[in-house]
């Protein structure tokens, strides 16, 4: 029954199809609702003309002349009553309209899909008043003889009708009414069975408003219960006045019997106004520009490949910004379908974010978002389109339906990704975050492929690699004993005892490491440049490139305007904004300064703990194994370094993901403490600290092992000490790789793990849990808004752990890629398994998230600059102090004598005598031994030189080389960069060539537009001229000339 008042708003006779706007002249401007809200540049409310159409509220009954009950798609029930009063109030100041009723039956094909009787009741006319909210049907009653009880009884009972019932019809019988209440409900509303309309409808009661908006809250009992209720008493009245249609589920239609929910719909007014004022660009005429070419060989790529319908949802449009003076120009067929659903809910979203609630504490009280905060709503979220598992009933296409299908599913691993699909139901933003992923997977088969080249590169030529064999030798390594790794505790041991150690340190530390490192660093720089292209290539396909982000980044937040006393005048707009002095922003400043300085100390205070426990742990692992003689069999590969080092990692890791937990929080708090200014300085401020955060938890224990272990150990007889209690840890026989390796590995695909299966089960046990604490009347019908109410919340900051998440796996694959060649390969399964399960808990198990435009990454790509140019560095100091790839080359080109094996005698070259003699009583092993002296791994003379202990000629040119290399590797790569930077442009030419014509076609059918727009008023005025020109010549005198 509601759908009438669309009828009586748009002059028609149909209801369930909303009129065509192709053409629409110029000359019949449709009236504004939207024009109640205080926006300065809206055109003010317009009365209807005397020669508005007629109207019929019931089959066969017709209203006396100038009836005038509501604009097009105005609120039903009691949510009528502000636009009606406001309506009448605007007439009432022209004329008094008097309503008068014909009950006689009147021959109109109007209103043909409804039955028609041979007369209808006074009654049945109330009715339709009472439906509609109309203010004045008090008075009217009144005068008809109806008690002013019987008719307030009635709109009560209609401001209280659920989604269950069909309509509220008064009964013929008004004498028995508060008795009789048998067949109050007749007809299911608009035929819509109960199931369908409850389980999969979309819309509001009356099957035609499109629900863009639900907003969720449950009374409360506790002290602020009425100041919550008069904030949203409040904040439901200025939707209202917006232009907004709102629509109240009472909580006994719920299916937990205690929510209330709100069902927003933004009507065609609504949409068109700030549709101008977001800038939103909508099609004026199909794209001649044809879509590109498949390569020669896509053919064997058709597996990978999604049909056409899925890849290709929409056809290609020449776009303009969107104007309502000019809606002719636009490609509107259907008011309904023409703005996408997820341009729709942007838009309310837009004005709930600044719709204020009054006035608290002397402060302007706005948005959604303090609402939400203070719990005066539960929630706040636009719809799904449907369920995921099958498509709508009601005959629209169902877009979550088809992503489900050919996206969010674990068995399309293989398959590409339906990137416009995903932007036209989840918006620009989440949009290009999966372009980037998609890119950067495509990206890292690439490096996986030579990374995995260089690890079996390394397996097969393990046997003949001359360290290993001389460590494993019986006759060399057997023979060298080697220092005690620690004081007192530990014990003399043979160089043969990490023969594994060593074999497994050469899958990593071989030649084809430092091919890799230089590999890697020019790959992040193609990787850089192509994500340039792709960019640029994906703004003109989404119709971003004049795209501005002042449209939506630089638009001030509102938490800033409602904290802001100060105005000041914008240079650009000379207009008055609010303004935060500086004075009050530094102590906030401090605050956040210090608290990042004290987060950054206690991080650093947690890798050193680490160390600690490292340094403590080393003498009680080598010790028990000394003593328990059921370890003897497996010390050949489990060694007390790599004891120490498994169980130093994983605590870190830990100790990573807990403080993970803690400094997510602080970085929110601090950065709302701030107050920015607008949506991206917020976004840049939590960027950065919490980037800073996770950079030091997750790779300050790999810096450790890579660049300060065994570095400053001293030599035995002197050796260093942290806190003068514990000694500094050595590096193994074999260097620190192996130890980063394993580092690098159990943090990077810890990580990994913990985080797809917090991703995958923390969402779907939620839900399970909500449903099952909410269904506890299972008697009633589970609504659309209800089902997405129990999912959870995907939240603004959603996006932002997935991009955090994504570049600190960036990290692990480039900074420190040169000790373990397999990270892309572990990188490139993660993400293969990342995107569907991304895909799949977006799709099931999250409520829809508010669609967002943005032309880029943002500033994620600026720390993924900085990070290849620091993976550059960290990788050439992998190489030349972690890795023992330099000393082998100084000891082959310089110190070896062997021209057949050049690098037999290295083992022995490499490590320094000690005089056992020569310990100190507190260092040296508590059992005596029959040994002289010692190796340990340093370039020192031996005890009989008269430089004994100092550095000899070979550890600087050891160290010369390092150098060396580091600044050759350096240049050459950086060389590499600056080359490739400037040869691959950042815009494709055939992008340019795209973007010129379609801004060339844009200007054009614009300018025809207008052109044909000033003929047809030129036509209109010229032909009311000529009307005027015989009139005047008979009101003229017989002499006088006739005037134009």
């Amino acid at each position: 029954m509601e759908s009438l008042r669309e009828s009586s708003a748009q002059g028609t006779s149909s209801v369930a199809h909303r009129p065509s706007m192709t053409p629409r002249p110029p000359a019949a401007p449709r009236p504004s609702l939207v024009t109640r809200s205080a926006q300065p540049h809206r055109q003010s409310f317009t009365p209807l003309s005397p020669q508005a159409p007629r109207v019929s509220l019931v089959p066969r009954v017709s209203l006396g002349p100038q009836v005038t009950l509501g604009l097009d798609s105005q609120p039903s029930g009691t949510l009528m009553k502000e636009s009606s009063s406001l309506l009448l109030e605007q007439e009432q100041k022209s004329r008094r309209q008097t309503i008068r009723f014909s009950l006689c039956p009147k021959s109109s094909r109007r209103l043909s899909q409804r039955s028609a009787g041979p007369c209808v009741s006074l009654i049945s006319a109330y009715n339709e008043l009472a439906k509609m909210g109309d203010p004045n049907l008090m008075e009217i009653v009144e005068q008809e003889g109806i008690t002013a009880k019987e008719a307030e009884y009635f709109n009560q009972q209609n401001e209280n009708l659920g989604y269950k019932e069909t309509s509220f019809l008064i009964p013929e019988d008004s004498q028995s009414l508060p008795e009789k209440r048998l067949n109050l409900f007749l007809r299911r509303r608009l035929m819509f069975q109960r199931s369908e309309h409850s389980k999969d409808s979309v819309f509001f009661r009356d099957g035609i408003r499109q629900i863009d908006f639900v907003l969720s809250y449950v009374e409360d009992v506790k002290k602020d219960a009425e100041l919550k209720a008069e904030r949203r008493r409040k904040f439901e009245q200025n939707l209202r006045k917006t232009g907004l249609d709102l629509e109240i589920e009472d909580k006994l239609n719920s299916e937990d019997g205690k929510t209330y929910f709100v069902k927003i719909h933004a009507p065609w007014e609504v949409l068109v106004t700030y549709a101008e004022v977001l800038g939103i660009k909508m099609p004026i005429k199909l794209s001649d520009i044809p879509r590109p070419k498949h390569p020669p060989l896509s053919y064997m790529l058709g597996p990978v490949k999604l049909p056409s319908a899925v890849k290709y949802p929409n056809p290609e449009y020449f776009t303009a910004q969107f104007s309502r003076h000019r809606q002719e120009l636009f490609l509107i067929e259907d008011e309904a379908t023409f703005f996408p659903s997820s341009t729709r809910n942007r838009i309310v979203y837009y004005i709930l974010s600044r719709c204020p609630f009054g006035v608290e504490e002397g402060k302007k009280k706005i948005g959604i978002e303090r609402l939400l905060n203070s719990s005066t709503y539960l929630s706040a979220y636009p719809l799904h389109d449907s369920q995921y598992w099958k498509p709508s009933k009601t005959g629209h296409m169902s877009e979550r339906y088809i992503l489900c299908k050919n996206w969010a599913r674990f068995s399309y691993f293989y398959k590409e990704q339906p990137f416009n699909l995903i932007r036209n139901y989840y918006g620009e933003k989440i949009g290009i975050y999966f372009v980037f992923l998609g890119y950067y997977t495509e990206m890292l088969l690439f490096a996986a492929l030579v990374g995995l080249a260089c690890f079996f590169y390394g397996l097969f030529s393990m046997d003949s690699n001359q360290t290993s064999t001389e460590i494993c030798d019986p006759n060399v390594g057997g023979q060298m004993i080697m220092c005690p790794l620690c004081d007192e505790v530990c014990d003399y041991w043979r160089l043969n005892s990490t023969c594994l150690h060593s074999k497994f340190s050469h899958l990593f530390d071989n030649e084809s490491t430092v091919f890799f490192a230089i590999f890697m660093g020019i790959w992040v720089t193609l990787f850089l440049e192509f994500w340039k292209q792709r960019q640029a290539r994906l703004e003109y396909e989404w119709d971003l490139v004049d795209f501005e982000e002042e449209q939506q980044q630089h638009q001030l937040r509102p938490e800033f305007e409602a904290m802001c006393k100060h105005r000041k005048m914008n240079p650009v707009t000379k207009e008055m904004e609010p303004h935060m002095p500086l004075c009050h922003r530094l102590p906030w400043y401090f605050v956040s300064g210090t608290t990042v300085t004290f987060g950054m100390a206690l991080l650093l205070s947690s890798m050193v703990s680490i160390i600690v426990y490292r340094l403590s742990v080393f003498a009680t692992f080598a010790s028990f194994m000394e003593s328990e003689d059921t370890l003897q069999n497996v010390k050949s590969f489990f060694t007390p370094q790599l004891a120490t080092a498994l169980s130093a990692s994983c605590l870190s890791c830990i100790v990573i993901l807990i403080l993970n937990f803690f400094y997510e929080r602080i970085s929110t708090w601090i950065t709302k403490m701030e107050l920015p200014r607008t949506h991206q300085e917020y976004e840049s401020s939590l960027t950065l600290k919490m980037f800073l955060f996770q950079f030091v938890n997750y790779y300050s224990s790999c810096f450790y092992v890579a660049f300060f272990k065994g570095k400053f150990v001293g030599y035995p007889g002197r050796y260093t000490y942290m806190f003068n209690i514990w000694r500094s840890e050595e590096c193994g026989p074999a260097g620190c790789l192996v130890e980063l390796t394993t580092q690098l590995t159990i943090i990077m695909i810890g990580k990994q793990l913990f985080g797809n299966i917090h991703e995958a089960c923390q969402p779907l046990i939620f839900n399970w849990w909500r449903r099952r604490r909410t269904r506890a009347h299972s008697e009633k019908l589970y609504s659309r808004w209800e089902q997405d109410h129990d999912l959870q919340i995907y939240g603004h900051r959603g996006l932002f752990y997935e991009y955090l998440e994504t570049v600190i796996q960036f990290g692990f694959v480039t900074l420190f890629v040169a000790s373990f060649p397999l990270a892309p390969l572990f990188a490139l399964l993660n993400n293969i398994m990342g995107i569907r399960v991304d895909a799949w808990k977006l799709t099931t198990q999250y409520r829809r998230p508010v669609a967002a435009k943005a032309h880029s990454i943002g500033v994620w790509q600026d720390i993924l600059y900085g990070m290849a140019i620091v993976s550059v560095a960290t990788n050439a100091f992998i190489v030349s102090f972690t890795s023992d790839i330099i000393p082998r080359l100084v000891y082959f080109y310089a110190y070896s004598t062997n021209s057949t094996e050049p690098l037999r005698g290295y083992v022995n070259n490499s490590l320094s005598v000690f005089l056992i003699a020569d310990f100190p009583n507190h260092t040296a092993p508590l059992e005596k031994r029959d040994f002289v002296t010692c190796r340990y791994r340093d370039y020192r003379y031996p005890p009989d030189h008269e430089e004994k202990y100092n550095h000899n000629m070979q550890f600087w040119h050891v160290l010369a080389a390092k150098m060396t290399f580091i600044i050759v590797m350096e240049h050459v790569v950086f060389l590499f960069k600056f080359l490739l930077a400037w040869m691959i442009p950042d815009v494709p030419k055939d992008v340019i060539e795209k973007v010129k014509r379609e801004k060339l076609m844009t200007i054009k059918i614009i300018h025809d537009f207008e052109l044909n727009k000033l003929k047809e008023n030129l036509n209109v005025e010229y032909g009311n001229i000529m009307k005027n020109v015989p009139v005047n010549n008979n009101k003229s005198s017989p002499g006088d000339k006739p005037s134009v």
